[in-house]
């Protein structure tokens, strides 16, 4: 928790400097469209701290050029310095959509003409170095009722895919977003000069700064969880580089499972005992988590450390739904103690909640109900809604 900034004072003052440092010792911040409440990177940052302001975001990511928007293991902002790092991401990702094209879609039309991919991409990215900014929607072709396939990115017009595949390789950055669309630009007009000059790392060096910066960012870990951070480096790199670095850098511990399952064999820096003494206790106040906070991302790591076994019930069907479309958990000092079913009316200016289900053995005291309320006014007012009601019977055993 600590790590991951959970153990701060939530209520200091903030300031765009300290939001910075706050993404830096994250290492990403996950980005969502779903706006249930608000959307998945502001509810993060605000759990941290209650003065959090969006705009500051922004201009982190628009003006001052300090994050950029690129995939970790899924859309994430993340600090321009770990940019070069990224470029054999960039490679990795290149050689296989390329691959995947040639088998799907060696040939798409455009103005009427037959052409390949490849030529496809050179229009866009020409396009875009002519034009400038540049929306999916500026290239959509006027046919936009054809028949579509229906295998994921694939089925986009063939221009939507080329942007994404130039996005995803390097050639094009997201300068901005319009509402929660991607705007696209040349890396070379979004990026700084001096992170793009900067040497482009080796794939030893590459694994090396992914495990290490994962470890830092983890406390401790398997040689999976360090793979799954940031999601650009597979399982077996990450235990080639623990199995290398055991010894003097790198100590092996074995953890107690909160669940009652068998304690787990990880990895962790030596000096990482003598810290426990003086981390900070987490505040006593409830707050409310993102599906997508990074204290909770790894699933199974949360139910082995927490106990606590959530699941995002998007895409389950409404009648097979456990507790609801877009829950969030509630998390009370240390423990994950529940889940709420809520969302924003921004017609009728209140914040509204349907469900709460508290873990067993948590009561729902008087001293917890007002901790809860002062939380949920608290993301009425972040989010610009005056009033917090509540179902008839929202409470649920």
């Amino acid at each position: 928790m600590a790590r991951q900034g959970l153990c701060a004072v939530p209520h200091l003052p903030f300031d765009k400097a300290d939001l910075r440092d706050l993404i830096q010792q994250l290492g990403f911040v996950q980005i969502d469209s779903i706006r249930s409440v608000e959307r998945a990177h502001h509810m993060i940052l605000f759990a941290r701290n209650q003065n959090y302001q969006p705009e500051h975001l922004r201009q982190l990511l628009e003006e001052d050029r300090h994050l950029f928007e690129h995939w970790t293991h899924d859309a994430s902002l993340i600090p321009t310095e770990f940019y070069p790092h990224w470029q054999q991401r960039f490679i990795r990702a290149e050689e296989r959509l390329r691959e995947r094209w040639r088998q799907q879609r060696p040939k798409t039309k455009s103005g009427g003409k037959t052409i390949s991919f490849e030529d496809m991409m050179d229009q866009v990215k020409s396009h875009v170095d002519q034009t400038g900014p540049t929306m999916s929607r500026d290239l959509k072709p006027k046919d936009s009722q054809r028949k579509k396939e229906k295998n994921g990115w694939w089925e986009w017009h063939p221009s939507k895919t080329a942007l994404e595949f130039l996005w995803r390789t390097g050639d094009l950055s997201i300068t901005r977003r319009d509402g929660f669309q991607k705007v696209y630009d040349l890396s070379t007009r979004v990026i700084p000069d001096h992170v793009l000059s900067d040497e482009q790392s080796e794939h030893d060096a590459f694994v090396d700064w992914a495990c290490r910066t994962a470890l830092d960012r983890l406390g401790f870990a398997t040689s999976g969880e360090l793979a799954a951070y940031w999601g650009s480096i597979n399982a077996a790199e990450a235990k080639a580089w623990c199995n290398a670095n055991a010894g003097q850098d790198l100590i092996e511990l074995t953890v107690e499972s909160a669940d009652g399952s068998a304690a787990k064999p990880v990895f962790a820096r030596p000096a990482l005992v003598d810290e426990f003494e003086g981390l900070s206790e987490p505040s006593d106040r409830i707050r409310v988590l993102s599906p997508f906070d990074p204290l909770i991302r790894d699933r199974k790591r949360l139910q082995r450390l927490f106990n606590f076994d959530y699941r995002i019930e998007i895409f389950v069907p409404e009648a097979k739904r456990k507790y609801g479309y877009y829950v969030f958990p509630l998390l009370e000092k240390d423990k994950l103690i529940g889940r709420i079913d809520m969302k924003g009316q921004r017609s009728d200016n209140r914040l509204h909640v349907t469900g709460l289900w508290l873990e067993p053995g948590i009561k729902y005291t008087k001293g917890r109900e007002k901790k809860l309320m002062s939380e949920l006014n608290r993301h009425a007012r972040f989010i610009g809604l005056e009033d917090v009601t509540f179902d008839d019977g929202f409470l649920k055993a």
